[in-house]
């Protein structure tokens, strides 16, 4: 039933009581609306509470009425299966009434009545809505300051929203948009109509860089570009020389002039992004770049403290010399219609660019934007200095860790190393130099905090930056010995400064350290490590993981150095505060954990150490990822010796593999390979970890997102637990199977295949009836075409070895499979024609693909086919030629085609090596499963040769007249193969 103006006052009430304090008020009240959403009326009874001048004061519920409208839009302004949605009328009707209240005083209401429009414009504009901006424009001229202030707010909002459609006819009509708006300035009221410009400016970027397709892509001449780029240079020109005078006198205006400061350059930054070739033309490339590397250099006194903006003329600068478009280019040649080439378009554009960039950029600016870079905004402030002082750990990670975007020094070195990477020879000797001069005007014996140091601390961080380039004309050995070593000697509380940059600078170089260094940089940074400064120790962690984690680590040089480093870690971690310092140090920890052998001896600590994060880190889900990624290589580090933390570790992976868990969706994924690797290096199974088995279940009934870890944790039970495993789950394996097989994709079944192989092989008797369903699954797909596509062949054809092996192994029971009604209904189901009798089927399935599988699954193949010549079956002469031809092709093929893992496996026989002692557990029993596997030990030519004779006996003398239409060039092969005279 239709809501009409007679339930105005009830609807009032609902809103207003459901925004009670009272549960017992709300909810009554929350179901009523939810209840009252899908009626005919009910937006325009939301549409009367927000525009009613009565309830002009009544801010909160006019909001709410506003919050409802908006999802009723969502959920019913298209039309939906389960309800009718709005008319077309009440559409209409909505549409302009919100177009008549475009004067809204309320500025929170103003907002929310230009998201309804932008909302309502995202499904009607421009097929049902053709004039809603023609509409806005027209108001424009005629608007006062208020009005024109939320036109133009709504402009906004609707263009944002629209340029997020991405389909071709929508970015289309966006694109038609851009000449359909206006400005009109007015001064009735000054800061409304710089709020109002502010609007103007949003609008202009969202057309220019979400209205066209990047010119990148479709390399044409963005027009809008060059007309707006100069006009938005110009507004930030005129705008910077208020800065100063308005600070003090008008606090409210300073504020908007460092806000469009700001904007105009980011809009600008953004549009060069976008449409790069566009911008490139020296009319608007030049001055724009020009004015930003004159402010970067040679800035008014004024200018240096309004950060913001110095930053963004550092983005706008970086984005150029690092713009891959203004670099020539050497791919390949793609034809358009014309017959030039689109490559050829792109290299004309950017020969023109580069011209541009290298009148900009003679060699002499080059060289000044380095230096002042280095001096200037690589230099501590006092500033930063006293942040350094109160809150060592917070500075490091505003230094360490902050988006380069967002302060002026990391903003400085990310322009700084592009820079240098576009002009190595000629800044390479320059930065050199630099540093010869700070090291010689302040020696590793100062105290004081001098500009000399201060430079010093800047010079070292450029060189750390640029280390793949400066290693050229610096040797990391003789600045080292002669400097950097010799700096950590001074104690005193300043060089606090100069040792955090050594000990970046030791990370940085790691890739340059020689063999004849290692052990002095592995010892300078333990030493770090003990600094009593919080940001050195920090700054020497995140170096150490570097090391650590090199190719080239040398544990050889570090063992001794191991208990030292895992004391300080436990240290570091119980004095740090910030969430990132922990993370930082147990990411330390982990890679320990990867790298080194040493673990057992530290263990017990390293267990109460876990234990104690674990707790501590409640809510904390960053820091638990880490965490359960430092135990996975804690399990592996300890390999048999793991059950000797299971105490500490058990507990904690069972709250991570629990889905109702409070923080599950984010430690899920990291505790199942914990999970994994846990079972992978168990000696034995526990009682513990045999009953986790059904969460397994319960994570895969949900989603596939973690099948192919999923996939390797079954095998771990099946390897390790074996037949107490079989006994205690056999429901959940066979549901789990059945649950996989057939619902994942073609990738999915190649991880699960290998599973059900193993599985069958370790219980070929026990586990074929229990799995019924599946393996009917996989006859379905032996039995379904592949359309040649690879995936499905490999699928099918592994499925086809599954079956070939529960042949060899119970063959009764695949007898008994085949012959099911229930399997028929299946293939009748799935459209699947059988013309002879299934396992006749099969047999062409597996003569079809057998130069498709592995040499053990040729095997398997050649076995089943051997049995198929036992059975009174007149079609079995029909396939004699084939059978024997593929039993032959594969005894005489040998073990030619053995993979590594299946030689290594063979030769378990001969007992076991050093390097296998060092193997998980998982994999030594995977190599004597396969080992003392049937396939692999039964006689494929004792088979064919016993199995030709009782098909000889079966069928007499048609069994002859088969053998005689052989060639005589196969059956000599044949003969060959079993060993005939």
């Amino acid at each position: 039933m239709a809501l009409s103006v007679s339930d105005l006052s009830a609807i009032y009430s609902l809103l207003a009581n459901s925004m009670s304090q009272d549960e017992s008020i709300r909810k009554p009240a929350e179901s009523a609306l939810a209840q009252s959403e899908s009626r005919p009326g009910f937006c325009s009874c939301l549409m009367e509470v927000i525009t009613a001048k009565d309830l002009a004061s009544q801010v909160d519920i006019r909001l709410m009425a506003s919050v409802y409208f908006k999802n009723s839009i969502n959920r019913y302004w298209r039309k939906r299966r389960d309800s009718s949605g709005i008319s077309n009328e009440e559409k209409q009707h909505l549409k302009q009434k919100l177009l008549s209240h475009l004067r809204e005083e309320n500025y929170q209401i103003a907002q929310m009545l230009a998201v309804l429009i932008s909302k309502i414009a995202r499904f009607d504009y421009p097929r049902e809505w053709p004039e809603l901006f023609s509409f806005l424009a027209q108001q424009l001229p005629s608007a006062d300051v208020l009005t024109s202030h939320r036109i133009f707010m709504i402009l906004f909002r609707t263009l944002k929203e629209l340029s997020t459609k991405r389909l071709t006819a929508d970015q289309r009509n966006f694109a038609e948009s851009y000449n359909s708006n206006g400005e009109e300035q007015h001064h009735d009221d000054l800061y409304l109509t710089c709020e109002r410009w502010l609007f103007c400016l949003k609008i202009i970027c969202q057309l220019v860089i979400s209205g066209f397709q990047s010119d990148a892509k479709c390399i044409q001449e963005i027009r809008p570009v060059k007309e707006v780029s100069p006009v938005l240079l110009d507004a930030a020109q005129s705008f910077l020389p208020y800065y100063t005078s308005l600070q003090n006198r008008h606090p409210k205006f300073w504020e908007f002039i460092k806000r469009a400061c700001t904007k105009l350059m980011k809009v600008l930054v953004a549009i060069q992004q976008r449409h790069p070739y566009s911008f490139g033309d020296i009319c608007v490339l030049q001055p724009v770049l020009n004015f930003c590397l004159n402010k970067i250099t040679d800035p008014e006194p004024d200018i240096l403290s309004f950060e913001q903006f110095l930053i963004k003329c550092m983005v706008m600068a970086k984005s150029v010399f690092e713009c891959k478009e203004y670099k020539a280019s050497v791919t390949g040649r793609v034809m358009d219609e014309n017959g030039v080439t689109l490559e050829q378009m792109k290299k004309n554009i950017s020969n023109a660019v580069a011209g541009v960039l290298t009148r900009l950029l003679p060699n002499e600016r080059i060289v000044l934007l380095c230096n002042v870079l280095i001096r200037r905004y690589f230099v501590l402030t006092t500033s930063d200095l006293e942040e350094w002082y109160e809150n060592p750990e917070v500075f490091h990670h505003e230094q360490d860790m902050v988006q380069w975007t967002e302060k002026l020094r990391p903003c400085a070195e990310a322009l700084y190393i592009v820079l240098f990477e576009n002009h190595s020879q000629l800044l390479a000797p320059i930065v050199v130099s630099i540093l010869q001069e700070a090291m010689n005007g302040c020696p590793t014996s100062t105290t004081e905090i001098t500009p000399g140091l201060l430079l010093k601390d800047a010079a070292y961080g450029a060189a750390a930056y640029v280390y793949y380039e400066l290693s050229n004309y610096l040797s990391f050995r003789d600045w080292f010995n002669g400097a950097l070593s010799l700096e950590l000697s001074n104690d005193h509380p300043n060089m606090r400064i100069i040792h955090r940059k050594v000990a970046l600078i030791l990370g940085q170089w790691v890739s340059e350290i020689k063999d004849d260094t290692k052990r002095a940089v592995y010892c300078a940074l333990i030493r770090l490590l003990q600094d009593k400064d919080l940001s050195v120790r920090l700054a020497a962690c995140r170096s150490l993981c570097l090391h650590v984690e090199d190719a080239n680590f040398s544990e050889k040089d570090f063992s001794d150095l191991l208990p030292v480093c895992w004391g300080s870690c436990f240290k570091l971690v119980k004095e740090v505060q910030e969430f990132d310092s922990k993370v930082q140090v147990l990411n330390l920890i982990s890679v320990l954990l990867g790298h080194v052998n040493e673990v057992i001896p530290y263990a017990s600590n390293l267990m109460h150490f876990f234990q104690m994060v674990w707790e501590e880190s409640s809510g904390e889900s960053l820091l638990r990822i880490q965490l359960l990624i430092a135990l996975r290589n804690f399990v592996i580090a300890l390999g048999y010796q793991s059950p000797s933390c299971y105490s500490m570790l058990l507990p904690i992976l069972q709250k991570g593999i629990d889905i109702n868990g409070p923080d599950e969706l984010n430690l899920l994924e990291d505790s199942m390979l914990l999970w994994e690797a846990t079972l992978s290096h168990a000696p034995a199974m526990v009682p513990q970890l045999l009953a986790y088995f059904p969460c397994l279940l319960e994570i895969l009934e949900r989603n596939f997102d973690h099948l192919q870890v999923a996939v390797d944790i079954i095998e771990d039970y099946i390897i390790l637990g074996g037949r107490e495993f079989l006994s205690m789950h056999a429901s959940s394996v066979a549901k789990l199977l059945d649950l996989i097989v057939g619902n994942v994709n073609d990738r999915g079944l190649l991880s699960i295949l290998p599973i059900i192989d193993i599985l069958i092989l370790c219980f070929p008797m026990e586990v074929p009836p229990l799995i019924s369903s599946t393996l009917q699954k996989l006859v379905v797909i032996c039995l379904s075409g592949d359309d040649g596509d690879p995936s499905k062949t490999a699928v099918k054809a592994s499925s086809a070895a599954i079956i070939a092996r529960i042949l060899v192994m119970n063959t009764n029971y695949l007898a008994q499979l085949t012959s099911e009604a229930s399997l028929s209904s299946v293939l009748q189901q799935t459209g699947v024609a059988i013309e002879d009798n299934i396992l006749l089927s099969l047999v062409d399935v597996w003569l079809d693909k057998v130069d498709n599988v592995s040499l053990p699954q040729k095997k398997a193949f050649g076995l089943a086919l051997s049995i198929i010549l036992t059975l009174r079956l007149p079609q079995v002469l029909d396939k004699l030629d084939q059978i024997l031809s593929v039993c032959t092709s594969v005894i005489l093929g040998g073990t030619d085609d053995l993979t590594e893992e299946e030689s290594s496996g063979d030769n378990m026989s001969y007992g076991r090596s050093h390097d296998e002692d060092l193997l998980p557990s998982k994999e030594l029993r995977r190599r004597q499963i396969k080992v003392s596997d049937p396939i692999n030990r039964l006689s494929l030519e004792n088979s064919v040769r016993d199995n030709l004779q009782t098909c000889a006996a079966l069928h007499g003398e048609s069994f002859n007249s088969a053998i005689a239409k052989i060639h005589p060039a196969a059956f000599a092969q044949l003969k060959q193969a079993l060993k005939m005279p």
